[in-house]
């Protein structure tokens, strides 16, 4: 008996023991758990009063928009020396505003803040590439639909220094596609209504905004100050050849953009070598014009791939030339239009924009082949060389590589057949057998064409054969490749 008394006075003994650390334990968790909920709570507001406190000295640090004064602070250091532009019936100039933060044109702003505003493209660039991006000055001439885009995007990408150039004026009619620009800017040049812009965006970047027309005599000065990349949005063929020739010869990076007008398609937008275009007109003049000044390759461009719309350039009317009179920096400077979907031009600067900031940031940047037709260039190229050498017996190599099959495709025959202007199963062959194969005697053919031209003698008669229009027609395309390779 005394022994099973003791059993359970020792079964309760334990028991006991066993609740009260269960107790112990029971504290010592809630302890903790009270303590860790304390612990992240003090850091959640200490983040949220620290979220608060950024946006607090953010808003203080935003700088007042400009007064608007042709002849002081919105044209200062801007070379304007045009008359005082006239405000449209009921839009109100901007009035200057107590306390800007701006000391001598800049403003000071807490490097955490500026970090805070690019942490997104640090995360994606890193410390080194963001840092390369602040120490960057890039040039951008032209102020349209797509060089105020471009400029916009890479004051927002973190570029420290930027030129704009346009000597053109914001009119209502660009509102339609323009980055920065709003009705109260109209009748005031684009450049310094977008250095006011970027105060507001990013106020630590240095925007140096030209209103002058860049011109071949005045390149070397424009385009001063060792730049990282310029940016050419420029619509005139001739200044945009003159500007493109001067950064070649000066070993400049430049990037191009070709026509953004009549285009819809943004699945089109393509950034290639100049070289490498196709189906944009713009790109066509400027590729062709370019390489009689001995430019081949070298220059980027951003263009549309989409086949032009039969759009023409339209005369103002009443209203619209009223306008143009009253707010064209230059006479008559607005004496067509041409139609313009808003966010292509957009698409088109982002597009540099976007580029231009991995370039020079250091990240891996390979645009997809344009064309996508390396597969038919081989291919050609192959067969043409097994033509060859059933003419000239025992040659290991012919005179044209694989970039000038795809130069005489896409360049000199736009892609189809120079006798029946198909693009079915084409290919390459010598247009007269009697003469060696280079780029002034070489056709594209469809296939059925080449087996019938390919079995001709060296002496037939190809105007009997073909026709004196077709023979004239590649004669003369053969006349300006050579005048082209005469100037390379």
């Amino acid at each position: 008996m005394s022994s099973f008394l003791e059993r359970v006075s020792a079964s309760g003994s334990a028991a006991g023991l066993n609740s009260q650390a269960a107790k112990f334990t029971a504290v010592a968790l809630a302890a903790s758990f009270t303590t860790a909920t304390l612990i992240l709570s003090i850091q959640g507001s200490q983040r949220r009063r620290r979220v608060r406190q950024l946006k607090d000295d953010l808003r203080k640090s935003i700088p007042p928009p400009p007064a608007f004064d042709a002849h002081s602070d919105l044209v200062n250091n801007n070379n304007y020396t045009g008359a005082a532009p006239t405000a449209l019936p009921g839009v109100q100039p901007l009035q200057p505003c107590a306390g800007s933060l701006f000391q001598d044109g800049g403003l000071q702003l807490d490097e955490e803040l500026v970090k805070e505003q690019l942490a997104r493209n640090i995360a994606f660039l890193g410390e080194e590439g963001v840092d390369k991006l602040r120490k960057s000055f890039v040039i951008i001439v032209g102020a349209g639909g797509v060089g105020s885009w471009a400029a916009s995007m890479l004051v927002r990408s973190g570029v420290g220094k930027i030129r704009i150039i346009d000597f053109d004026q914001v009119s209502l009619s660009s509102l339609n596609r323009h980055a920065t620009a709003v009705q109260a800017d109209v009748g005031t040049p684009k450049v310094t209504a977008m250095k006011k812009a970027f105060r507001s965006i990013a106020p630590w970047v240095e925007v140096d905004a030209r209103v002058e027309l860049f011109q071949e005599d005045c390149a070397e000065e424009l385009l001063s100050g060792n730049p990282d990349y310029v940016v050419d949005a420029i619509d005139n063929i001739n200044t945009k050849l003159a500007l493109l020739k001067f950064c070649y010869d000066h070993k400049i990076p430049v990037m191009s953009s070709m026509g953004a007008g009549a285009k819809a398609d943004p699945s089109c937008v393509q950034i290639s070598d100049i070289s490498e275009t196709f189906e944009d007109p713009l790109a066509r003049a400027v590729r062709r014009k370019i390489k009689k000044m001995g430019v081949d390759r070298g220059i980027e461009v951003v263009y549309s791939t989409e086949k032009p719309h039969h759009v023409k350039l339209l005369p103002l009317d009443e209203t619209q030339a009223q306008e143009a009179d009253e707010y064209a920096a230059l006479p008559d400077f607005r004496s067509r239009i041409l139609p313009v979907l808003g966010p292509l031009p957009a698409m088109f600067g982002m597009s540099m924009a976007t580029f231009i900031t991995c370039k020079i940031a250091g990240w891996p940047m390979e645009p997809l082949p344009i064309k996508c037709r390396e597969g038919l260039y081989v291919r050609v190229h192959r067969e043409l060389r097994v033509r060859e050498s059933k003419i000239e017996k025992g040659i290991e190599t012919i005179a044209l590589d694989r970039r000038d099959v795809g130069y005489v495709i896409e360049e000199v025959f736009r892609g189809k057949s120079a006798i029946s202007g198909s693009m079915e199963k084409i290919g390459l062959c010598r247009w007269r057998k009697d003469r060696s194969l280079s780029l002034q005697n070489v056709v594209v053919l469809t296939k059925s064409e080449l087996d019938k031209h390919t079995k001709l003698t060296a002496d037939a008669d190809l105007v009997e054969i073909y026709g004196q229009d077709i023979v004239d027609s590649i004669e003369a395309k053969f006349r300006e490749e050579a005048e082209l390779n005469r100037l390379r």
